[in-house]
């Protein structure tokens, strides 16, 4: 009898045990649920909401650029408005910027484009507590917190680089810079500044004249069939865009000048690309688009958590030659078989 009330008591507290025990593994199951669960949705829950301007929505330029910004927005966990009219229009960039700094979001991205007061609008979003990175054009009398790009003098001083290598340091050279409203006059006599800083010691190196393009591919091919037609014995080409260099090129090529002229220029349109391999345009330099989009959204990050960014983020130039081609599609099968 005495040993069935002990086995009694003994199935009692074991069952008691395995109760408590069960509790505390469905405890501990809902807990972890619950801060999955909290995980998961800090996750899915934006941390900011950024507001990008563009100066248009169709050049391959600002397309990479609209990438780097949307690969970071997503590696950051931030929301990104991306806005730009179709095509170069300043007045409309303008409006963008303002609707940014009424709507009061987390931080500002912005292009700035020549002759409009972009100042007062990135002054009054810096008054609002509001974080503003400058892209590709900079604003250096406003209250924006950092600039993301390429200094145009460097711009100019690689061109020239690729110049001198390409004519062995002897050329009468012309070039050819963009009127286009939008466009920073200020960048462009930087980049003139930039090439002929770097000729200045070439003494068989002659910028014999500066021509204006105001109308785009078409003004840029009337240029360069002034520049074919004159009798000062110019040999190669400087264009300081990426439509001048298209126009310039294609000239090249109706008036049967391949191989007699050297052509320089900015950018790498599918175009320009087929160009320089074919050897019509010996070079390109141009800032990085992708790098840049993705440079400025992060630093906008670090305004937001570290109160602290650097006030000029250089993300360095891009040289395209039939070369640097070669190498970019080496390495790319090199990457494909890797994977394979």
């Amino acid at each position: 009898m005495q040993s069935l009330k002990f086995l009694v008591s003994l199935i009692k507290r074991n069952m008691i045990i395995l109760i408590l025990t069960i509790l505390i593994i469905i405890n501990l199951i809902f807990l972890y649920y619950n801060n999955n669960q909290q995980k998961i949705s800090s996750k899915l829950k934006p941390r900011y909401h950024f507001y990008v301007v563009a100066p248009n929505s169709v050049d391959p330029f600002w397309r990479e650029v609209r990438l780097g910004v949307e690969d970071a927005a997503k590696d950051y966990n931030v929301v990104v408005e991306f806005n730009a009219p179709k095509f170069n229009n300043p007045q409309e960039e303008l409006k963008y910027l303002d609707m940014a700094v009424i709507s009061n979001v987390d931080g500002i991205i912005t292009h700035v484009s020549n002759g409009l007061d972009f100042t007062s609008l990135i002054n009054e979003a810096y008054n609002r507590g509001i974080p503003v990175v400058t892209i590709e054009n900079d604003d250096k009398k406003s209250n924006r917190n950092a600039f993301v790009g390429t200094t145009s003098f460097l711009l100019g001083k690689e061109a020239a680089k690729l110049m001198i290598k390409a004519t062995k340091g002897k050329a009468n050279i012309a070039i050819i810079v963009s009127n286009d409203y939008e466009l920073d006059t200020v960048s462009q006599n930087l980049k003139i500044n930039g090439f002929l800083s770097a000729i200045k010691n070439y003494a068989e190196m002659k910028v014999v004249k500066i021509y204006t393009s105001k109308m785009g591919i078409l003004s840029a091919e009337e240029i360069t069939e002034t520049i074919l037609n004159d009798e000062q014995n110019i040999n190669a080409i400087y264009t300081t865009s990426s439509v001048d260099t298209l126009g310039t090129a294609q000239q090249i090529v109706n008036q049967n000048e391949v191989g007699n002229i050297t052509l320089v220029g900015y950018g790498d349109s599918e175009s320009i690309l087929r160009y320089i391999r074919k050897g019509i345009i010996y070079g390109t330099v141009m800032s990085d688009p992708y790098k840049m989009g993705y440079e400025s959204l992060k630093a906008l990050i670090d305004i937001e958590e570290n109160n602290n960014v650097s006030t000029f983020i250089d993300t360095g130039v891009k040289v395209l030659t039939t070369y640097t081609l070669y190498e970019e599609s080496l390495q790319n099968r090199k990457e494909i078989n890797k994977d394979e």
